[in-house]
């Protein structure tokens, strides 16, 4: 097994397989993870169309369709339990890349359109809480990048 690598509270990451680039705070204390959804439509086939919010205001978005990979119940930080639908991507940090699980969630009001939560980090990453952007550098803009192709 390699070296977990040191993250800070707050990185960078990439999407590929979506094409994009976001913000997200690591948070050890989230057991799943969650990304920030305008609209969750579920589709025949067990599939889910869903509107990925890279801004917090809404006004740059990309919509999305993959099959569901899980439905579970989800207790938040405030202690209220929601049924959330989660699908499967890959995540690219600090040189690392693995297939991860998130929730499709509003996340409007929190300042982070991602949350990393452990099942995402370990045991590939150790999240330093005292710095802000260890592996990535602080400004950047979260964009929709080239798509790879098929």
């Amino acid at each position: 097994m390699k070296t977990p690598k040191v993250i800070g509270w707050r990185e960078w990451v990439e999407l590929p397989d979506w094409g994009l680039t976001l913000r997200a705070k690591a948070d050890t204390g989230a057991r799943s993870s969650a990304i920030d959804c305008a609209e969750i439509e579920h589709l025949p086939n067990h599939r889910v169309r869903f509107t990925l919010r890279l801004d917090r205001k809404g006004r740059r978005v990309v919509t999305l369709e993959e099959p569901i990979a899980d439905i579970k119940v989800v207790r938040s930080s405030t202690g209220h339990a929601h049924e959330r639908i989660f699908v499967e991507t890959t995540l690219a940090l600090a040189g690392r890349k693995k297939t991860i699980l998130v929730s499709l969630v509003c996340r409007r009001r929190m300042i982070h359109r991602m949350l990393l939560g452990r099942t995402s980090l370990g045991p590939e990453f150790i999240v330093d809480s005292s710095v802000d952007h260890w592996a990535t550098p602080k400004k950047k803009l979260a964009r929709p990048s080239k798509r790879p192709k098929d």
